[in-house]
């Protein structure tokens, strides 16, 4: 009776309006599944729910409409597969990223593994207030990291070789920053405009731009909602190591820091937000100049 309590309590069980039954949501960090996975979490929702399940916006499933005395047995049965119960309330959920490199002919950084990675490190780990983490291959944000209690978006600085551009002009139409422009058949960046999001590297023609500096931008304290608010930006780091050690400084401050039953957002002052930017750029700062 007392695991079933402790069970019933995980934030990945989420209680119906039908209280005769719950909604299971599962832990799938970046919403990535084999064909195993899914032919057994489809079986499992044949014989615990009622044969569906739901997708997330946070890249995840829940199979709604299993009975209590099923939890225990299903529990077991998600374990094994993989994918066990996740989180929904005050604590870190279900970590999303877009495609990446693998995929993706913007993205500038890999996404998958470094999200399953963050995963490992910080899922469910009960906070004081639901924490939430994205990462973005590029600039464009496709999954909104900015949105997000932890936002990490990929970014790459261009790097022109003097003398070797033919003036094509391909990159001017590719920016959608306008950063770019034309004079005397070269092309020159207005690096006021620029937001480093690689896609003049990506559209050369001639492999005449290079990334001169991969890094990662990581941002604290975004929501979604009715009030929606931007994260603001924590420090800029050069590799996925750093990262992951970023965002589980993150927690712990947030751990430490936070108040319950309030967003992050709307207590960043309160718990010294800028005091502990400071103590993170002097650590983990990168070449940001």
């Amino acid at each position: 009776m007392k695991d079933e309590s402790a069970l019933h309590a995980r934030g990945g069980i989420i209680t119906e309006r039908n209280t005769d039954f719950a909604t299971l949501r599962l832990r799938i960090p970046a919403g990535v599944l084999s064909a195993c996975q899914l032919r057994r979490l489809a079986d499992l929702a044949d014989g615990y729910g009622d044969g569906t399940v739901h997708l997330t916006m946070r890249q995840t499933m829940e199979i709604p409409h299993v009975r209590p005395d099923s939890f225990e047995v299903i529990a077991r049965a998600l374990e094994e597969n993989n994918t066990p119960i996740g989180a929904e309330r005050d604590e870190v959920v279900n970590v999303i990223a877009c495609p990446g490199t693998e995929r993706c002919k913007y993205a500038n950084i890999e996404t998958i593994d470094l999200a399953r990675t963050i995963d490992r490190r910080v899922a469910g780990i009960r906070v004081p207030t639901k924490v939430r983490i994205a990462v973005s291959g590029c600039t464009y944000m496709c999954n909104s990291p900015l949105l997000n209690e932890i936002g990490i978006i990929g970014r790459i600085r261009p790097l022109r070789t003097p003398g070797l551009c033919t003036g094509c002009g391909t990159c001017v139409e590719y920016c959608r920053q306008c950063a770019i422009s034309l004079r005397n058949g070269v092309s020159v960046l207005d690096e006021r405009r620029c937001v480093q999001c690689g896609i003049c590297v990506h559209s050369c023609p001639y492999n005449l731009l290079k990334p001169e500096y991969e890094h990662y931008q990581i941002a604290v304290g975004g929501r979604r909602g009715m009030e929606p608010r931007v994260g603001r930006e924590l420090v800029t780091v050069e590799t996925p190591e750093a990262v992951v050690e970023v965002v589980y400084r993150i927690v712990y401050w947030i751990y430490r820091t936070a108040w319950s039953g309030r967003l992050l957002a709307d207590q960043l002052d309160e718990i010294g937000f800028d005091a502990f930017r400071e103590g993170i750029r002097k650590e983990f700062a990168g070449n940001e100049e």
